[in-house]
């Protein structure tokens, strides 16, 4: 597993799309918390980061099916998955290793975000005016929507030997688990409006962003990755 998890990583540096992928989801946070006007932080007047944390779920429905398109799909494709299928590894692990190198980058592409709180620090006034226990609720909350998009990429990825349809695959999903119930969960009303909503990975991350990490949201989240990697893995081994 340790040498298949070295693989993907540098599978994905090997190449200049890897660090043009990193530097392009920067750039664009990078855009939306200090320079874009109805997000800027420097407009808004408060030590927060609300828009980093706001907006980022919207950069991630793109950039981990773009990190994850090729995780299986490539190697349907190129024939090396029947050469993986005999190595000494089970299906499950070898779902498991490129899965943990998916969230390996995804933690990659997170933490340079930490800057942006260092900044918030040494800009307010005071200085160190900021509500640490929102942000790093938020920021784990953060890196758990990010685990569980890499699992729905992971299960696009599966699904076909065409990175393109994977990626399109992945984005529709995550869009729907993370924007599509609550907009579902609007135009219901009363007990089942409130059940649907519970089902959407943004009411989670709401509640996680609030300094509060709730044992519900977590369990809730670690049990969405777990049905798509075992949904990948009965989706590989039908196939």
């Amino acid at each position: 597993m340790q040498s298949l998890f070295l693989k993907e990583i540098n599978a994905f540096f090997g190449s200049l799309t890897g660090y043009l992928v990193l530097a392009l989801f920067l750039i664009a946070l990078g855009l939306i918390v200090w320079v874009f006007p109805e997000s800027s932080v420097l407009d808004y007047g408060f030590a927060d980061l609300e828009s980093l944390f706001s907006y980022t779920p919207y950069v991630f429905t793109f950039l981990i099916p773009a990190l994850s398109m090729r995780a299986i799909s490539e190697e349907r494709k190129s024939g090396t998955w029947e050469l993986l299928r005999t190595s000494p590894l089970s299906l499950v692990q070898i779902i498991l290793a490129k899965y943990l190198a998916l969230l390996a980058l995804v933690f990659l592409a997170v933490l340079p975000t930490l800057l942006y709180a260092f900044s918030i620090i040494q800009l307010g006034d005071p200085v160190g005016n900021l509500d640490q226990a929102g942000f790093f609720g938020s920021w784990i909350g953060l890196l758990m929507i990010g685990a569980t998009f890499a699992a729905v990429g992971l299960f696009a990825s599966s699904l076909t030997s065409q990175q393109v349809v994977a990626f399109v695959l992945g984005v529709f999903l995550c869009f729907v688990l993370y924007f599509g119930f609550t907009a579902l969960a609007e135009m219901l009303t009363g007990e089942v409006a409130y059940w649907v909503e519970e089902l959407s990975l943004s009411y989670h991350y709401i509640s996680l962003s609030r300094g509060v990490v709730d044992s519900r949201d977590v369990i809730f989240l670690f049990g969405m990755i777990w049905v798509f990697l075992g949904a990948s893995v009965l989706v590989l081994r039908n196939k």
